[in-house]
């Protein structure tokens, strides 16, 4: 139909197509906001019928909180009346609280004075303690010195009676040895003959052999006398032959002289002679003693002493080439130490440097 109108309208003038179109937009315009409204009206009474509920609300809590007040008031005059009791017990109180600081302080003090008098006693109770167990103890060591003593008491009398058995055994074994010592009294007196005898026998014989070798001696020096008379530089001193250093030695030397060689060859043949005839139970020997002067000595020997025992020792080694028994021979220095003339002269020197002989037992 509507091509049909169109068809028409292509033959003349035809507005109707336009206006039904505008009218059916403008319907449709006008449903849409009807459509609107009639949403936005359904949201309105969903948001007033919330709101209304909400203000039921509101009211019904301010009425609650009307009558809370109305209490809260009514309570605010309690509480004032309360509080100006309060205040008027707090002032009550506080007197009261100052009273009883002040008793607590006193009480504080008595305490105080109470821990002291505490501490006081409790010292004492200790010096006390102290002082008991001072005494307990004595009382023990007392009561242990008083068994001790008790027991050392038995133990005396079992020392005593052991004592006396002891001292009895003592006396028997007294007596045995009183007849021992008589015995031995008898047995030594008998033995001090016998010592004395032989002691008597045995002086009478070392008289024989001192007097046999003084006879020795005699003859020996006698026949040295016989060989040696009339030589210079030789002396008799006592028993001792006495040769001056300077008849055997250079000066300062331990070296023996053509000289002195002559000499000690003489003396060592009468002593060959002379040493058979000496019974050889006789222990004789010839000592040769090396003396020097006080002076100091330079050269090969460090000291007097040494200068003094070579020379002896030349003169006993000089002997035994000679024939003479190295037994029967003996070597002696004795330095400065035991001069002849203690003079510091040159002749007291010359006395004092010496080789002495003498035939003596060992």
């Amino acid at each position: 139909m509507a091509a049909r109108i169109r068809r028409r309208g292509n033959n003349g003038l035809n507005a109707w197509p336009g206006y039904v179109d505008a009218l059916s937009t403008l319907v449709m315009v006008i449903i849409f906001v009807l459509l609107v409204f009639v949403l936005a009206q359904a949201f309105l009474s969903s948001a007033l019928s919330g709101r209304e509920k909400a203000l039921d609300v509101l009211t019904r809590q301010v009425a609650q909180l009307t009558d809370m007040l109305s209490l809260e008031k009514s309570h605010g005059n309690d509480l004032r009346l309360s509080i100006s009791q309060l205040t008027k017990d707090l002032s009550t109180a506080t007197s009261q609280r100052d009273a009883l600081n002040a008793k607590l302080a006193a009480l504080q003090q008595a305490v105080t004075d109470a821990q002291a008098a505490r501490d006081k006693l409790t010292a004492a109770q200790q010096d006390t303690q102290l002082q008991l167990q001072s005494a307990q103890q004595r009382l023990n060591d007392a009561e242990a010195t008083t068994a001790k003593q008790s027991q050392e008491e038995a133990d005396a009398k079992q020392q005593v009676a052991l004592l006396n058995w002891q001292i009895a055994q003592l006396r028997s074994q007294l007596t045995a040895l009183s007849e021992a010592l008589d015995v031995a009294k008898a047995t030594d007196a008998q033995k001090d003959a016998e010592i004395t005898d032989l002691g008597q026998k045995l002086n009478v014989a070392l008289a024989a052999k001192v007097e046999e070798l003084q006879r020795y001696r005699s003859e020996f020096f006698g026949r040295l006398r016989q060989v040696l008379a009339g030589k210079p530089g030789i002396d008799i001193v006592g028993d001792r032959f006495v040769f001056q250093s300077e008849v055997l030695f250079p000066v300062g030397s331990a070296q023996l002289s053509d000289q002195g060689r002559e000499r000690l060859t003489k003396l060592a043949q009468t002593f060959r002679e002379i040493a058979p005839t000496i019974p050889k139970d006789i222990p004789w020997i010839l000592r040769v003693d090396g003396h020097a002067d006080r002076q100091p000595i330079t050269g090969a020997f460090a000291s007097n002493w040494e200068l003094s025992t070579q020379r002896a020792v030349n003169v006993v080694k000089f002997l035994i080439t000679q024939g003479i028994s190295p037994k029967h021979l003996a070597a002696t220095g004795f330095g400065d130490n035991q001069p002849l003339d203690p003079a510091n002269t040159q002749e007291a020197y010359a006395r004092n440097r010496r080789i002495e002989l003498r035939l003596t037992d060992r």
